[in-house]
């Protein structure tokens, strides 16, 4: 989805696992704002889940998946 916005994902690569890490949650972040590109809409959905912890362990989970894919990017793997 490209609408004109800057390129915010030059690489998968980082400098440290920690740095991938935090790019893991940028990257969730942004697939939610891909998905609901409406920031009131998100702002409304918000109190559905910020106080139920069931929910936010289930979006938490997309983290990982993204930090295994940035992982296998800078082939940490390897040691």
């Amino acid at each position: 989805m490209t609408d004109g916005q800057d390129t915010w994902l030059p690489s998968l690569v980082t400098p440290t696992p920690q740095a991938g890490f935090e790019l893991a949650i940028k990257l969730a972040r942004m697939g939610v704002k891909y998905t609901q590109p409406s920031d009131a809409v998100r702002k409304e959905l918000r109190p559905a889940y910020d106080r139920d912890a069931e929910a936010l362990i289930a979006s938490s989970h997309v983290i990982p998946v993204h930090f295994q894919t940035i992982a296998a990017a800078n082939s940490w793997w390897r040691g």
